[in-house]
This record gives structure tokens, C-alpha cells and sequence, in this order.
């Protein structure tokens, strides 16, 4: 596994997911109570950006059909989802986010 960069730490608001790009993988970031996530960006139903979705109580919630995951741990929460996502390790050094991938 290889550390590389994200995104600005300045970049992330609290409780709002946002999508980047590293190399191929598509990955979602999320500040929560202060604290760097990261998950991988696709919904494991069906293709739709976690990211655009809504996070509540450390879940996100998929835009396309409600499903929600568990943002630290990546185990589905709920119908229809059944499979968990991918969750990266982060590291935050002098305001820059950089995740394991």
C-alpha cells in the first residue's frame, strides 16, 4: 500500500462527503467530529458516487436507493445494500490528506 495524496484538509467540511480521483480509484472523504474518512466512492448495489449522498450519525446514505454504510467501518447498514465498502486508511500531515491505497 502506498500513501498518496487526496485533498486539502481545508477542502473537507464537516459532515459533507466530497469525490476525488486517485489514479483509477474513485474515493469519498468525510470529516466527522473532526476526524478524516475515507471509503471508496461507488455504491456496491449499483453505480451511484457515495458522495453525492447524505451522511447522518456516521452513515452515508447513497442518492440512488437509500442504502447506507458505515463511513469507519464500511459494513452495509441497510436494504437494499448487503455488501460493505472498501474503507482506506488516512493520514493528515500539515493540512493535507493523503490515503492507503
Amino acid at each position: 500500500m502506498t500513501l498518496k495524496f487526496a485533498a486539502k484538509l481545508a477542502d473537507l467540511v464537516e459532515d459533507e462527503p466530497l469525490g476525488v480521483t486517485i489514479g483509477e480509484e474513485r474515493i469519498a472523504l468525510y470529516l466527522l467530529d473532526g476526524e478524516v474518512h475515507a471509503t471508496h466512492n461507488v455504491c456496491t448495489h449499483q453505480f451511484a458516487l457515495l458522495s453525492d449522498g447524505y451522511l447522518e450519525d456516521g452513515c452515508i446514505e447513497c442518492p440512488l436507493h437509500q442504502g447506507r454504510f458505515d463511513i469507519r467501518t464500511g459494513a452495509a447498514q441497510c436494504a437494499p445494500v448487503t455488501q460493505p465498502i472498501r474503507v482506506y486508511g488516512v493520514q493528515v500531515e500539515g493540512g493535507e490528506i493523503y490515503v492507503d491505497l
